[in-house]
């Protein structure tokens, strides 16, 4: 990922863009590119970002993301809210780290086209289903369970594959939290691997709907983030048009008190900063 410095464009808007949405093909969201540009248009957002997830191989019924064969409707009902929505639509999509197809498969589908913005994910593992009050959510199994997510987290910067890390500590999605002590442990590692690869982080803000009452990132982790510079994006997660820019003014106070003053733009995967 290339990083060029350039001032805010005049035609900035005062929201952040949102660069984490998911249309029908997700299984799971609602609605299409065009819808979520018109929505977008009307609360003001200067541009989105279609970020559905990647097809699986192999994945005849998939219950998240859309088919391998779906992926071409994906692309063409991007390009038409990109020729006809009233806000700018950007093509990303939300790549699901998985170590047993970084080596081919993934590289390969992005190739297949000219993303303007790549999330990288972890979706495979119980890192979210876990309940405060199940029984095996012991203070033993919860720390270890943090721990196998951030190494993973790691190894999703260490691909080199990715711009921008999704919903960063979506671990404490259910309220299953370790000891500040171990977050101070596990959380710097991460985001050093992060630094190095270049990558930005979102601020994901579906987590104040969630049990974990917060953002993604914590302000902990924001205040980590910022001392090693790595740029931010910001992201609602959509899944229906009514949710584009959801939360986005607590979440943009939120980053300025931990001394951001910009966000990252993305075109072509090419990352630019432009003012808050």
């Amino acid at each position: 990922m290339t990083t060029l410095e350039i001032s805010s464009p005049s035609s900035f808007s005062s929201w952040p863009a949102d660069y984490h949405t998911h249309t029908y093909l997700c299984r799971h969201a609602e609605y299409t590119p065009l819808d979520y540009s018109r929505a977008a248009a009307e609360k003001g957002i200067p541009e989105i970002a279609c970020t559905d997830h990647i097809p699986f191989p192999n994945d005849p019924a998939p219950s998240i993301r859309m088919a391998l064969d779906e992926f071409d409707l994906y692309l063409s009902l991007v390009r038409e809210a990109q020729a006809q929505g009233p806000c700018p639509v950007l093509l990303g999509v939300e790549a699901d780290y998985r170590r047993d197809l970084v080596d081919g498969y993934i590289q390969q589908l992005l190739d297949r086209t000219d993303f303007d913005l790549v999330l990288g994910s972890l979706h495979t593992g119980p890192f979210w289903d876990l309940m405060p009050d199940d029984p095996t959510a012991t203070p033993e199994f919860v720390e270890q369970m943090w721990r196998t997510y951030f190494l993973r987290m790691a190894d999703l910067a260490d691909a080199r594959l990715f711009d921008v890390c999704s919903h960063f500590d979506i671990v404490k999605r259910n309220g299953c939290r370790p000891s500040e002590k171990v977050l101070a442990e596990i959380v710097p590692p991460a985001l050093d691997a992060v630094a190095q690869a270049g990558m930005a982080i979102e601020i994901n803000t579906s987590g104040l709907e969630h049990a974990a009452a917060e953002c993604y990132p914590s302000m902990q982790i924001l205040a980590w983030m910022q001392e090693r510079s790595i740029p931010i994006t910001f992201g609602s997660d959509a899944h229906a048009p009514s949710q584009v820019g959801r939360h986005f003014e607590p979440a943009a106070d939120l980053v300025k008190s931990a001394g951001y003053t910009t966000r990252a733009s993305f075109r072509k995967r090419i990352c630019r900063q432009v003012s808050l």
